[in-house]
């Protein structure tokens, strides 16, 4: 079984909806900037600890999200948050948040996330905002001939 895990400082940023243009005839899509952009991070953290080659099997995919309190909250309601009395219900969505993760790990963790095979997450109060995710899996692919 093979483990890698990341931490990715700052803001998560969630998976934006894909920008639509017409070109010559064609119809292009794009992530929007921001989405792009957090991706490339993400990429950029998850290669400084990834197989030799991208796993092909089944693989586990654990994702902690930490976002900042607000600040225009009161001492004490702040250190409710950060002992976990307060869950930030607010948006970005935790699922748009680990879609964006899951695309950018493509090619560096796993072939593709499709491999996903089991998934937990959890979005949290903390003092400072960041991402920690894990991934267990094998080289060989489980799959049945």
């Amino acid at each position: 079984m093979q483990e890698y895990s990341i931490m990715i400082p700052g803001d998560a940023v969630p998976q934006g909806r894909p920008r639509v243009v017409r070109i010559g005839g064609r119809t292009i899509a794009y992530d929007p900037p921001k989405s792009k952009a957090y991706k490339a991070r993400v990429r950029q953290y998850a290669a400084r600890n990834a197989p030799k080659e991208p796993l092909e099997g089944a693989v586990t995919l654990g994702v902690q999200i930490f976002r900042s309190v607000p600040k225009s909250w009161s001492k004490k309601k702040r250190e409710a948050a950060i002992a976990g009395a307060i869950q930030p219900t607010t948006k970005p969505d935790v699922s748009n948040i680990i879609k964006g993760i899951e695309d950018a790990l493509n090619g560096i963790w796993y072939k593709d996330d499709s491999q996903i095979v089991h998934e937990y997450s959890m979005k949290q109060y903390a003092r400072e905002p960041g991402v920690i995710v894990k991934m267990q899996g094998d080289y060989e692919d489980d799959r049945a001939d």
